[in-house]
């Protein structure tokens, strides 16, 4: 077909030399090419009618999904995070809770989210103002200024942004600070607070072109601050600083009513050290058994940059399945929507024919995906369980989610040649890490821009 569709081009006097516009001969062309074509007035009328998704099934893999592992970690209930974009958050919990639980000896265990996000929050709006004194010099057309005002504020996330806003101030039971409407529906106040802080940066920087001292500028940039909180406050309540709390065991004892601060609950029932655990990436556009570091990327001011190690999946891999066999859940981000059967919960590469449907080219490597921004991370979810084959291979993989019970009952089930080609990141304990891997960490880091391709927040 694509033969005949050049031979048309060539009979209607095209020459390569005029082939940069769209012109009346090349779009005659196009609909010859169209109408000749004995598949299309068929496939029109099915496509523009229908889903895609339905259109394009592999019905022959429609009854190979089997949900049983090999080797399963003890989870503590599947979560919800509503229509926000806190999946980092959720699934850096869904990560502790199952700790929690074990030291309460509790069936299942919820934090609030709503308390952390509080925090996180009023955490990246300082961060941002604080980007926005840092480049007063700059133009507004510098690439950084510009990324920090496409980027003032928002609900999504990673790693890091757990492990330093839970050491600073810790975790609370959902319902010590149980979800407000603006928890679970973020995008309102989201918009708020991101003219909020645009104004304030033109504020500011307009303050320093006025010949303003920076003692002045920071000064006010305190009292923009200010503002964040009372938006915050006035949508998600007040964080509890003190509280009292109590808890149902197994064996239907209570516990003593007991007075905690967030952070003396996160030791007395998590006391888990956040800094025992390290990020790794898989990026094959870049070279492999490398530190990278994202400039300027994190939550707090006063926290981390995102810092991982970049590893072919077969390395990853391994940590993986040891993590799991240890019963230790993992944070694990990924491409989500890509190939994803939700009516089933199912994850496999070969799940839709988009590419034979439209009998067009849709043909990318991994490394592709990520250098064209066709493909990246998206969402956050607790890598729980895993099967093996008898030569212990992993065949697939199960994601502990947190859209409530949709997909296999709150879950998310991945074949190992999907984890392949859309797993992004990993975070695994360092006692499950070679030490060759872990002496990575000891190098210098490679640092890369924020605004870098491979690096967005999951949501």
């Amino acid at each position: 077909m694509k033969q005949l569709f050049f031979v048309v081009l060539i009979l209607f006097g095209l020459k390569a030399s005029c082939q940069n516009e769209i012109s009346t001969e090349m779009l005659n062309a196009f609909r010859k090419d169209f109408k000749e074509s004995p598949k299309s007035a068929a496939l029109q009328n099915a496509i523009s009618s229908n889903s895609l998704n339905a259109l394009t099934i592999n019905r022959n893999s429609l009854a190979d999904v089997d949900v049983f592992f090999s080797h399963q970690v003890k989870t503590a209930g599947i979560t919800d995070q509503k229509s926000s974009g806190r999946c980092w958050m959720f699934t850096g919990f869904n990560v502790l809770r199952p700790v929690a639980a074990a030291n309460m000896n509790s069936k299942e265990i919820k934090f609030s989210h709503s308390y952390l996000f509080f925090y996180d929050q009023l955490e990246k709006a300082n961060l941002f103002l604080e980007g926005i004194i840092n480049t007063l010099d700059k133009p507004l057309d510098d690439k950084r200024v510009e990324w920090l005002l496409k980027n003032p504020i928002g609900d999504g996330g990673q790693w890091t942004g757990v492990v330093d806003l839970v050491t600073k101030y810790g975790v609370v039971p959902e319902d010590v600070m149980p979800e407000s409407y603006h928890s679970e529906n973020t995008s309102a106040m989201s918009r708020i607070l991101a003219t909020n802080l645009r104004a304030n940066a033109t504020k500011l920087r307009q303050m320093h072109a006025d010949g303003k001292a920076l003692k002045i500028i920071q000064e006010h940039k305190t009292s923009m601050v200010n503002e964040v909180y009372r938006i915050l406050a006035l949508s998600l309540g007040e964080p509890p600083i003190s509280f009292q709390w109590r808890f149902e065991d197994k064996e239907g004892n209570i516990s003593p009513l007991e007075t905690y601060t967030p952070k003396s609950f996160y030791e007395k029932w998590i006391h888990v050290n956040l800094s025992d655990y390290v990020m790794f990436m898989n990026d094959p556009s870049r070279p492999y058994y490398k530190l990278y570091e994202i400039d300027y990327d994190r939550h707090t001011v006063d926290g981390g940059n995102w810092k991982y190690i970049n590893l072919p999946t077969k390395e990853i891999k391994k940590f993986a399945v040891e993590s799991i066999k240890s019963n230790e859940a993992m944070y694990f981000s990924c491409d989500v929507g890509k190939q994803l059967d939700m009516s089933r919960g199912y994850l496999d590469t070969s799940n839709f024919a988009y590419q034979q449907l439209f009998d067009v080219n849709l043909s990318m490597n991994k490394a592709e995906r990520i250098q064209t921004f066709s493909s990246g991370s998206s969402h956050g979810m607790a890598l729980v369980a895993v099967d093996v084959d008898e030569n212990g291979n992993p065949v697939k993989w199960l994601l502990e989610n947190s859209w409530g019970m949709k997909g296999h009952k709150g879950h998310l089930i991945m074949t190992d040649e999907w984890f392949d080609e859309y797993m992004f990141r990993l975070v695994v304990h360092k006692k499950y890490i070679t030490k060759e891997v872990l002496d990575i960490l000891k190098t210098e880091a490679i640092m890369l821009p924020p605004w870098d391709p491979m690096f967005s927040p999951e949501f």
